[in-house]
């Protein structure tokens, strides 16, 4: 096929010999198969920013360290450059993720360098060798889909042992290959323990393979697998070799909320009367 300009600078550098086909395009990218180092990879071309769907990415940039001021500066103003550096921050969490997922025995695609926009990763193929197709795009067996959701279950649990929380997982964001399924799309991944809106995605992502493999499964959609696993999280009881149980006992005691706000008023009372302390000794 004629090479996408997009990957011509690739073509030209050596890091692609020769690209075989269109795979898919989504709301984040579009993926190509190619040839790179006499393998059959896949490059992930990244849509501009003005081009994608998935615009709200300021809750899942929350967390995220950036080292050099003047680039996080420019990204804080919305400068054009400023844009061009979050756009990049933005692709390399992706390769930064699959990297870090990958150590820690999660099972993501081989990432191969992200190299002007262009993700140069695995291609995970089916028994048949053949490009895996997405779970949404298979049927499955009530015994598949529990045996695949108690695998998905585990892998969440990896990923927040690794410190990360997907944030978009679902049916279309996991692959079917020949050892299992297999979690892609991870530019938007957070980081677990320094985002405000870390447990909220999980329980997302927990919730939306529920659903998915309850259509096959439907007691899997009483399960409640996101409290479960965000309290051994939170009570640093939880490893990858956790057993789960899907249940979580939700505590029935009501907040006292005349206590809390007694403890809110007793702070604003302190905060002005060392308010009012620092002021007399000023005057003095």
């Amino acid at each position: 096929m004629k090479i996408p300009k997009s990957l011509e600078p690739l073509v030209e550098d050596g890091l692609i010999d020769d690209v075989l086909r269109s795979l898919k395009s989504g709301k984040e990218a579009t993926v190509y198969v190619v040839s790179s180092g006499g393998e059959i990879r896949c490059a992930k071309v990244y849509k501009e920013v003005e081009k994608r769907s998935f615009r709200s990415q300021t809750k899942y940039q929350e967390g995220r360290n950036e080292r050099n001021s003047r680039r996080a500066r420019a990204m804080g103003k919305g400068s054009s450059y400023g844009r061009k550096e979050q756009e990049s921050a933005w692709q390399n969490a992706e390769v930064d993720a699959l990297y870090r997922l990958a150590d820690a025995g999660v099972r993501v695609p081989q990432p191969f360098g992200c190299f002007d926009g262009v993700l140069l990763m695995e291609l995970v193929i089916d028994s048949e060798g053949y490009a895996a197709s997405r779970l949404n795009d298979v049927e499955l067996t009530a015994e598949q889909a529990r045996e695949y959701h108690e695998f998905m279950m585990m892998e969440v649990v990896r990923m927040l042992c690794a410190g990360v929380v997907h944030g978009d997982l679902s049916e279309f964001n996991v692959l079917l290959s020949w050892q299992g399924p297999v979690i892609i799309d991870l530019p938007q991944a957070i980081n677990a323990a320094g985002n405000n809106h870390a447990f909220t995605m999980l329980e997302r992502d927990v919730k939306n393979m529920a659903n998915y493999f309850g259509r096959f499964a439907p007691e899997l959609l009483d399960t409640d697998y996101a409290h479960e696993i965000w309290a051994l999280y939170e009570s640093g009881k939880l490893n990858p070799s956790v057993k789960l149980t899907g249940k979580f006992e939700h505590s029935t005691v009501e907040a006292d909320i005349e206590a809390v706000l007694r403890e809110i008023e007793d702070a604003r009372l302190e905060m002005e009367r060392k308010k009012a302390a620092r002021e007399d000794a000023d005057n003095e």
